[in-house]
């Protein structure tokens, strides 16, 4: 996967972290748009650089996206996050809407691992698009889950 350009837009959150762990290990680049004062933590762009991949920090949702092959994002707000509506206004410029998603390369494939709430992070046109893979990656998930299940009981 090197060379692959990753986008992601929201709130640098555990689901960044992750994506930024695996472009250490597999040597992708990361363009990570987030508003001012939600950038991932600085220890897993540091190991993602020290790992080979190229991390970009932007407050510029178009910066990230320009000429991805995959745009990622996740929910805004988690379960009793404080501050909700004002990280839905800051949030509000990176939403994954048809404008946004058209910079990325025509083939770029829309990633979320769910659940969603469409109309905040995602426009429904996106969700619901030719570009969205959500589903595909929901069920992967459910099949990563099932092999750690049957790791953990001794079945594997």
């Amino acid at each position: 996967m090197p060379g692959l350009e990753v986008a992601w837009l929201g709130d640098g959150n555990n689901v960044l972290h992750s994506v930024l762990e695996a472009a250490g290990l597999m040597k992708f680049n990361v363009r990570v748009g987030t508003p001012d004062g939600f950038a991932p933590h600085d220890e897993f762009v540091t190991r993602a650089r020290a790992g080979g991949a190229q991390v970009t920090l932007t407050a510029s949702a178009d910066e990230a996206v320009r000429g991805a092959d995959v745009v990622i994002t996740d929910t805004w707000v988690s379960m009793g996050q404080e501050h909700a509506a004002e990280k839905l206004a800051a949030m509000a410029p990176f939403q994954v809407n048809e404008p946004l998603m058209a910079q990325a390369k025509g083939d770029a494939i829309f990633l979320h691992c769910l659940p969603a709430h469409v109309g905040d992070e995602v426009s429904q046109e996106v969700f619901e698009g030719s570009q969205s893979v959500v589903f595909d990656e929901a069920e992967n998930r459910i099949h990563a889950q099932k092999s750690i299940l049957l790791w953990a009981f001794g079945i594997l």
